[in-house]
């Protein structure tokens, strides 16, 4: 299984980039994966609404450009469907066997994700109804691929 991480925005963190590292270490026993970052927009706090819709069409087109025709998408979005970690195991797990190989996780800036970017989604899950900074999302995505691995080839791993 090929799995691409497509985020906006640079990783500085240090914390954060050293337990990505540590999954994604963790993860090339199971799948290949990368991650793809694209560039946020500037994004000052009073914007109006179409200000907004500007700089997600800007991100969105950015995010488009990383994702082949061939690729199952998978957006994270707070109105998505929130799933356990057995039930997201699952999912991936139908997946690879349906021949979905290529899946792209997408994760959206600060303001979220272009309709556009929407559109092209074949499914959209919620980690949550909390908000939570799109770049620690790449970690907790990371290590929910991991224990969705461990989950279907019945490995243990802690609770």
């Amino acid at each position: 299984m090929n799995i691409t991480i497509v985020s906006v925005g640079k990783l500085k963190e240090k914390y954060l980039k050293q337990g990505i590292d540590e999954y994604m270490k963790r993860l090339s026993k199971y799948a290949k994966v990368k991650i793809e970052e694209v560039p946020d927009e500037q994004a000052p706090d009073n914007m109006s609404e179409a200000e907004e819709e500007a700089v997600k069409n800007k991100e969105g087109e950015k995010i488009l450009t990383k994702i082949s025709t061939d690729t199952y998408v998978i957006t994270l979005e707070i109105e998505g469907k929130q799933l356990t970690s057995e039930a997201f195991a699952k999912k991936m797990d139908d997946l690879a066997t349906y021949g979905k190989s290529k899946i792209a996780f997408v994760i959206g800036g600060s303001l979220g994700l272009s309709d556009e970017v929407k559109q092209r989604s074949d499914y959209a899950i919620s980690f949550s109804k909390m908000t939570y900074p799109h770049q620690l999302m790449r970690l907790i995505l990371l290590e929910q691929l991991y224990r969705g691995f461990r989950i279907v080839r019945n490995e243990p791993y802690h609770k």
